[in-house]
């Protein structure tokens, strides 16, 4: 196949690099490359959101989702530069804090935060800048303005530790009072047509950590033909959002060899619904889209969504990619699980559907065969009666990784539980549901005595590990009380409301 330069729009105009290797960053690149040092490093595994940028295409080829901010044509997502790949660019465009405003005339974003005094010491100000300047774009077309709550949890993915949160805040909402300038979407739409013209990306990139070896970047377009990729080089790493296999670059250091990129099959972005409700997720849909999804038809699982690392992450990886990866502290696995989701797997033009909790074998092992791909996610519609919460628990409230993650569904009729579904993740080597505790609840009254049984029961069902995130014994006490929240939530007679149970309303009452 005939390699081209990666191309995509930057600063004004179109950008073609042929000399990188494959797994360069977005940062690394802005910083070393474009000499455009606005954007920092400072984790550099994508938690602290210092090197927040946007990336653009057109809306048209994303999917359709209304967490993401559409402005005309164009499809605005902010994401972390560190951890991103510079070829997953090809056919967008980027936007840096540069772009935004200068001295002389800065932004409604940049001249708020100056007002507030939300800079602090300012390292992390360029990736708070560009979070912020999606949300303006976003509550600008659609006529609104976001609340304080809701600017925290967009910002949720951009640490300051000056804890300079409040000015930071205060600016989210001057931003809205002062003189509206918005980014050129116009020009944006115009360029990435024109990127659209060229063929799939297929790239041949130097790697100099193994002697200049030349690495293959692959980006088909179509499901038949990222099947045909696959099925031809089966040995061919497949990346999809690289917030994970980023830190394998950044942090260990690893030769990924060839990539075959799931980003720019539009199939697999897809996210559809049957007319009986069934929800159909493609595997390359990013997480901030799938999960939306979801809430949609269960909306008591927000609060974990909001939860799930921060923004810029989930606009960048993907739902699809967060169960291949088979961590044993996912938090998409137990939800689905809870729902009874399945997964549709392909091998070239086979292919076949399995229970996600069949997906899994042991720690970091799944059912994928050679040259096979997980192609979609399938979830069963909501029924009637069925009640259904997802949990988390870990270190800090936002953006961080579970020491624990329940997802838990229960069906009552005649007050007998007739269908169950207990899932935790960071219990064993693998998510998985918890059968004792299943077996304890299905058919008994949805009692203290049967909630009591299942507690007593998850003994059977896990013995957990010990880490840095929590201890074996924590986890068990947890995953206990957290039956028991459900249970209180759920329970026939008083069952606790949403309002009792979500400290921050507690805290806005007078």
């Amino acid at each position: 196949m005939t390699t081209r330069p990666i191309r995509f729009y930057h600063r004004g105009q179109i950008v073609d690099v042929s000399d990188a290797a494959s797994t360069t960053s977005v940062l690394d690149w802005l910083r070393d490359g474009a000499h455009c040092r606005g954007t920092k490093e400072g984790c550099n595994e994508g938690d602290c959101g210092a090197c927040t940028v946007i990336v653009a295409e057109l809306a048209a080829d994303a999917a359709p989702c209304a967490a993401a901010t559409v402005v005309g044509e164009v499809s605005l997502r902010p994401v972390n530069a560190c951890i991103r790949f510079l070829p997953t660019l090809d056919g967008k465009a980027l936007l840096t804090v540069e772009d935004l405003g200068a001295p002389e005339a800065l932004h409604p974003v940049q001249q708020a935060l100056v007002d507030c005094h939300g800079s602090q010491c300012g390292f992390c100000t360029p990736g708070f800048t560009m979070t912020m300047a999606a949300v303006y774009e976003r509550h600008c077309e659609a006529g609104t303005q976001p609340t304080r709550a809701q600017l925290a949890d967009e910002l949720a993915g951009n640490l300051c530790r000056c804890t300079g949160y409040r000015p930071i805040l205060d600016a989210g909402q001057r931003m809205f009072g002062l003189p509206v300038r918005r980014i050129d979407t116009a020009t944006l739409a115009a360029q990435l047509r024109a990127l659209k013209a060229d063929p799939p990306l297929a790239y041949a990139g130097p790697n100099p950590a193994a002697g200049g070896r030349v690495d293959r970047f692959d980006a088909p377009r179509t499901l038949d033909a990222l099947a045909a990729a696959r099925a031809a080089r089966p040995q061919a790493r497949l990346l999809a959002g690289s917030t994970d296999i980023g830190l394998w670059v950044n942090k260990q250091f690893k030769d990924l060899g060839d990539l075959l990129y799931l980003g720019d099959v539009a199939a697999l972005r897809r996210i559809e619904a049957d007319s009986d409700g069934t929800l159909h997720i493609g595997a390359g849909a990013p997480l901030e889209d799938a999960w939306a999804a979801l809430v949609q038809r269960w909306p008591a699982l927000a609060e974990v969504g909001l939860r799930f690392a921060g923004p810029p992450v989930r606009h960048a990886g993907t739902m699809g990619g967060n169960l291949a990866n088979g961590s044993p502290i996912g938090d998409s696995a137990p939800v689905l699980m809870a729902l009874d989701a399945r997964v549709v797997l392909r091998q070239g033009a086979r292919e076949r559907t399995i229970r996600l909790n069949e997906f899994y074998l042991d720690y970091m092992r799944n059912r994928l065969e050679p040259g096979e791909f997980l192609q979609a996610i399938v979830v069963p519609p909501p029924l009637a009666g069925r009640q259904v919460r997802a949990y988390k628990i870990s270190k800090r409230f936002d953006c961080d990784i579970s020491a624990l993650c329940a997802g838990l569904s229960l069906q009552v009729e005649g007050g007998v539980v007739t269908q169950v579904r207990f899932a935790f993740g960071g219990m064993a080597a693998i998510v998985k549901r918890a059968a004792a505790a299943e077996a304890a609840v299905l058919g008994q009254p949805w009692t203290e005595p049967t909630l009591q049984a299942a507690m007593a029961a998850l003994d059977a069902d896990f013995t957990p590990l010990s880490d840095l995130r929590a201890s074996a014994d924590y986890r068990r006490r947890v995953a206990r009380a957290l039956l028991r929240r459900f249970w209180l939530e759920t329970r026939a007679g008083q069952p606790l409301t949403a309002a009792e149970l979500n400290v921050r309303a507690l805290e806005l009452q007078p």
